[in-house]
Formats: structure tokens, sequence, C-alpha cells
């Protein structure tokens, strides 16, 4: 594909987090933005996730102003089989090149230079999403000159804590955000740790009586579902509502979050 010319003027694309899911998470600046965009594009997952898709165009239609235009495109397929860790990082470089390909068609065909589109992403873009990523990749490209800027939202570990009403860190304690397949990298005696894309159920590999889990799925939704208590109590309560959660809806993201209560962790020294 060929470049645009030099000194083109650049597309604006606005990346704008929308929250766990909950409409009320939108924040106001997230409301200013998706009033300044004229296209937004929309990466559909599927029929089992078209109700992530449904709730993203209700909020458009709640708070856009002006005219706009909603853009669709299929999310290419990525390949979950390989369970590695390099594995997975070979399957993640694929996929993010074969989506640089999508968004950079969408932007070139569907924006014109000077204009502003929006993509809407769930939680805040800058925690285990992938679009900041795949722009960064098509402004490499050089085809096409982008001007991108970011709207935090409330993160679904943010959503996590206030529905359990807790804190997510004790005092002077640090807090580890780590994705489920690096769980075994993470110390409970190094501070609280936050799991997220947790497939496999890997909270079952921590031990210790005084483990305490913070557990939610389908955050922000009607759908949602909360457990916590001591780990070895409830851990085969959270199987069995994952269990049927998934049965009943075809996906199911969740988070959870593990510590150690003061009082109850070895003591150093």
């Amino acid at each position: 594909m060929s470049s645009e010319p030099a000194g083109a003027e650049p597309r604006h694309v606005l990346v704008i987090g929308i929250g766990a899911g909950d409409p009320d998470h939108l924040t106001l600046a997230a409301v200013k933005a998706i009033r300044r965009a004229e296209v937004f594009f929309v990466l559909g997952k599927g029929p089992e996730k078209e109700s992530l898709t449904d709730l993203r165009r209700r909020m458009l239609e709640e708070h856009a102003t002006g005219p706009y235009r909603v853009v669709d495109a299929e999310d290419p397929w990525r390949d979950r089989t390989r369970g590695d860790r390099a594995g997975y990082a070979s399957a993640v470089h694929d996929w993010r090149a074969r989506r640089a390909e999508v968004y950079e068609r969408l932007v070139r065909e569907h924006l014109e230079p000077g204009g502003t589109g929006a993509f809407l992403v769930w939680g805040d873009p800058s925690l285990y999403d992938s679009t900041l990523g795949v722009l960064d990749r098509v402004a490499e490209r050089g085809t096409v000159a982008l001007d991108v800027e970011v709207v935090p939202g409330v993160t679904s570990v943010s959503a996590l804590a206030a529905r359990h009403r807790v804190p997510l860190n004790q005092v002077g304690r640090p807090v580890h955000i780590t994705p489920a397949r690096r769980l075994d990298e993470a110390s409970l005696d190094g501070g609280d740790v936050v799991v997220m894309l947790d497939a496999h159920e890997s909270f079952g590999e921590v031990t210790g009586d005084d483990v305490w889990i913070y557990w939610g799925a389908y955050l922000g939704t009607p759908d949602e579902l909360l457990v916590s208590g001591r780990l070895v109590d409830v851990a085969d309560r959270i199987r069995e509502v994952r269990a049927e959660a998934r049965a009943r809806h075809g996906w199911i993201m969740d988070t959870y979050l593990l510590r150690r209560p003061e009082g109850e962790r070895d003591t150093e020294g």
C-alpha cells in the first residue's frame, strides 16, 4: 500500500476507555471525546460477544450529539492453542500484525485526512489492551498519518475493588498485576496480586490457608458475578459459578485479587 503524500494532514484517532461494562463508568472526558468523533470503528468478536458491541452502540446513542457513522469489521482470528510463553508471544505478534492491517484499512477508507475517528476500548486502553500497540504498528508502516489521543477509563481492576468494597493495597504494600499464565512468578509475601485473563482457573494452584480471594466476572454488567472469602473455602464455588456462566454466555472474562490479610502473613525478620 502506498504512503500518503508528504505533509498530508493527519487523521485524528481517539482511543477512548469506556469502563468495565457499566454505562455509568463513562467519564466526562470520555463523553466529550465521543462527541468530537465523526466515525467510530468497532471490531466484532463473533456472535457470542455481540452484547459487547450492542453496549457500545447504546453508549453512542446516548452520548453522541452530532452526526456520526459506525464502521464494523471482524476482529482477526487469534491462535489460542499455543500455551507456552514463546508460542503465546508469537501468536500475539501475528495477531497484532493482522489487526494493524484491518485498522489501517478502516482509517484510510472511512476517515478523511483531518477528520476525527475513535475506538471505544473496554476498561482502560493502557491495561491489557492491544489498541495502542496496534496503532503504533500502523504508524510505523508509514502509509497513513495518525494523531492519536488517549482517554483513560475505569478498569476491571478498580471496578473489582469497588464492588467488593476493598482497597487494592494494604498499608505500605505494593500491588502486582499479572496475567494468570504468569501467576507462578508472583509472590503474596511481596504484596497483593491482581490476576487477569485466567482461562484455566490458576487460582487453584495457589497454596496457603491464609490466602483470600476477591473474584468478579462480567463486572459492571447486569450479569455481574462476585465471590469472596478464603481461597480454600470458595475455590470450588468459583469453579461452579464460572462453569455455569460460561455455559450460559459462551464466554467469560473475570478478574480477581489475592492477598494475605494484615496479621495473617509471615512477618519479616
